[in-house]
């Protein structure tokens, strides 16, 4: 007996579903004497389990691991082949998004939320206390003047970052930071590293735990929120080497954050909002004594930074018509008012950095973040009310590049809004209720 073809055969019967064919083992049976089959019937048993080892195995003998891209069938794409990923209440849907299909249904357990990793592939989903990495299988590596595309079936993969309460996750600078608000904690990682296996990470100790959020700049440096359990009213910057360079104490209720042209960054405050350039923070302060501006979309196209805008600081719920936009070049605050009430998840940027804001009469606006003018009202939904509890669905606007979508969580919807003819050119529907929704371009 040729020894040598115990270890193929065991090694093959552990990956021959996967990367090699059966027609191959079959070959090498066939090349074997009668009394060389007997007696490999003999080993192939344990010389498999040698071959497919086990999980404290060193890593060149371990099988594939759930989350590696090669246990799966790979081909090329015609082009990009942009996937759609939908929360509903129990898991996570993958969605064809030029097809209108269902590609793949992930069971979750609890209020699960969507964060783009940052390398165009993959997404992280908020499980618990840990970021659990979605691969959406599509993706494309640049060739010249040109892309190669390639895709794959979704996997919600075993690949995690672990953390008490997991908040922001903010891609900028070549880096993902992931905020935990129960440790006051950042942990980062660089995303063009996170394929087979976990990329390495990197941790930043803030003094103490708070909902915050924390980015990367471009020069390796670090903007970070500061605060407690009762109270946060600080931004501070450190640098490449991590030591604090200057920091705004007086930004009471500190949250959001966007990112304009140049790299500005922006994080709103209860009474305004902060421009943060190189090593300055500056606030340009709102016109009412409370005036929340919390959520903000940023466009690399404009130096304008969209946000909300909150005068009521006693309402359970309040219901604004208004939205701001502050010019980071300028250092000076617009509001308009958009005479319909929006929801936190209706504020987005066009590819060309037009102000987009979903307002509850079912309206898209298309508002030129410069002049304040809303040149456009789009109709895609019917008329809705904003639930008074922020993880329950509503329609959600969601903008990647040219592709701009709103879900319409009543019927099932999924809308795909053309911009430039300011129509609805496409609607899937769901077999679940769509809560949070984000995707990929492939």
């Amino acid at each position: 007996m040729h020894t040598k073809y115990v270890s193929m055969i065991a090694y093959s019967v552990c990956v021959a579903k996967t990367e090699l064919t059966y027609s191959l083992l079959l070959i090498m049976i066939l090349t074997m004497d009668t009394r060389s089959l007997r007696f490999c019937a003999a080993l192939v048993g344990l010389a498999t389990l040698s071959a497919c080892g086990s999980a404290n195995a060193p890593a060149a003998q371990r099988p594939t691991p759930t989350h590696s891209p090669t246990s799966r069938r790979t081909v090329d794409a015609a082009g990009r082949t942009p996937r759609l990923a939908v929360t509903y209440d129990g898991g996570v849907q993958v969605i064809d998004a030029e097809k209108g299909e269902k590609v793949a249904d992930f069971p979750l357990e609890g209020f699960t939320r969507l964060n783009e990793a940052g390398n165009g592939r993959h997404l992280l989903v908020t499980e618990g206390d840990h970021f659990k990495v979605l691969d959406m299988g599509v993706w494309s590596h640049a060739h010249g003047d040109h892309y190669h595309s390639r895709k794959t079936e979704p996997l919600l993969t075993d690949m995690t970052f672990q953390g008490s309460h997991p908040g922001h996750a903010v891609h900028h600078g070549g880096r993902t930071a992931l905020f935990y608000d129960g440790e006051g904690r950042v942990e980062w990682f660089e995303p063009s590293g996170l394929s087979v296996e976990k990329p390495q990470t990197h941790e930043v100790k803030l003094p103490q735990a708070h909902h915050g959020v924390a980015v990367f700049r471009d020069d390796d440096s670090l903007v970070h929120t500061l605060g407690d359990e009762k109270a946060r009213s600080t931004v501070a910057i450190q640098d490449a080497n991590g030591k604090k360079v200057t920091e705004f104490t007086k930004c009471p209720g500190v949250h959001g954050e966007a990112t304009a042209k140049d790299g500005v960054i922006s994080i709103g405050c209860e009474d305004g909002i902060l421009i943060i350039k190189g090593n300055r923070i500056n606030k340009v302060k709102a016109p009412d004594a409370y005036g929340r501006i919390g959520n903000q979309a940023g466009s690399e196209k404009s130096t304008v930074v969209l946000g909300d805008y909150k005068v009521d600081k006693k309402a359970e719920l309040e219901r604004p018509t208004r939205i701001t936009l502050t010019d980071t070049a300028t250092g000076t605050l617009k509001l308009v008012d958009v005479k319909a009430s929006y929801s936190f998840r209706s504020l987005g940027r066009g590819v060309e950095g037009e102000a987009l804001v979903l307002g509850t009469d079912g309206r898209l606006r298309v508002i030129n973040p410069k002049s304040g003018k809303i040149t456009a009202q789009i109709p895609v939904t019917r008329p809705w009310t904003e639930p008074t509890q922020w993880q329950q669905p509503r329609p959600t606007l969601f903008v990647q590049e040219d592709q701009v979508w709103v879900s319409e969580p009543a019927h099932k919807r999924l809308h795909r809004v053309d911009l430039a003819a300011g129509t609805v050119s496409r609607t899937i529907t769901l077999d679940r209720v769509p809560n949070e929704l984000i995707g990929v371009r492939g």
